[in-house]
């Protein structure tokens, strides 16, 4: 328990003190002065003198950067705060959309256990690629420990090598995978912006009122994305690996030519048609641009055949 002198703020700070005390650096509290975060604090002799709430501004401060804010949002929030609008619903939004989206846990494990997993045979290469893609996390000063932030990943990428799938394999798939899921969840965002949440967030920074509602809403919606996930994914691998099926077992009962079939596409592609036409228009640019391309080589096909003919 903190002592009676730890649990009373100290009133005033040197801005060494309060740089101390917050975990900022002199030169980014300065900075933040310049730019208006922090009040302006009192002038006494040749030195300025900070108060608790110059220290409670600045822990606010690192708290949404954080949260992925940028400076000049973060301006914005405060000069509403200051302004008597409140912040307690922003920042309880704020929290909600950076909350855990998933009830799993995550682990650990170390090197050992991990190499045990994998045939026993050190792959630095492979750990490398884990963590470049989030997989595991290295923690500070223990080389032989990782941070597994999704063990059901793991166990799923496990679980394929053990049947046959070669390491460099599976990131690859994760890879292209988490473009396309990445690229469903900004779809889903979107449409739940457009539908639901512009209400609540039609003013910069929201009202206290409106952040709350939305915060409410964010918990209302939160499981649906990955529950019609679930359900569409269930649905097309029973449609696919019955087709599967059926043609490798030599059936001809699915085997029409003219049945659709999905093509991946790399994610960096899929990303630049987005940017490029948006994501509302990507399905409808490939397919114009492979009709386009079928067209133009079945055109070339006939002219050759003529100049041939001729």
């Amino acid at each position: 328990m903190p002592s009676a002198t730890e649990s009373r703020p100290a009133t005033e700070y040197r801005i060494e003190d309060l740089a101390h005390a917050s975990g900022a650096t002199v030169r980014t509290i300065r900075a933040y002065q310049d730019r208006g975060l922090l009040p302006t604090p009192e002038r006494r002799g040749r030195a300025n003198v900070y108060r608790y709430t110059h220290l409670a501004r600045l822990r606010q401060i690192a708290d949404l950067l954080d949260r992925g804010y940028t400076l000049a949002s973060i301006k914005e929030l405060l000069e509403a705060w200051d302004a008597g609008r409140g912040l307690g619903g922003v920042l309880g939004l704020v929290a909600e959309v950076h909350g855990p989206w998933t009830d799993e846990e995550e682990g650990r494990i170390t090197r050992a256990e991990l190499d045990l997993r994998f045939g026993s045979t050190p792959d630095e290469a492979a750990v490398d690629e884990a963590v470049a893609l989030g997989v595991l996390e290295r923690v500070p000063g223990k080389e032989d420990e990782f941070l597994v932030p999704s063990p059901q990943e793991l166990s799923v990428a496990v679980e394929l090598y053990a049947a046959g799938v070669p390491l460099s394999a599976i990131s690859g798939h994760l890879r292209e995978l988490r473009g396309q899921v990445e690229h469903i969840a900004s779809r889903f965002l979107e449409f739940t912006t457009e539908h639901v949440f512009a209400r609540y967030l039609g003013h910069r920074p929201p009202t206290d009122a409106d952040a709350a509602e939305a915060a409410s809403m964010v918990r209302r919606l939160r499981p649906l994305a990955q529950q019609t996930v679930d359900a569409e994914l269930a649905r097309a691998m029973r449609l696919f690996a019955t087709r599967h099926l059926h043609h490798h077992l030599g059936s001809e009962e699915l085997t029409d030519d003219d049945a659709p079939r999905p093509v991946l596409l790399p994610a960096e592609t899929m990303r630049a048609v987005q940017a490029l036409v948006g994501a509302e228009r990507v399905e409808a640019f490939v397919a114009t641009a492979t009709e386009r391309e079928v067209q133009a080589r079945t055109l070339d096909a006939l002219a050759a055949s003529h100049a041939k003919d001729t």
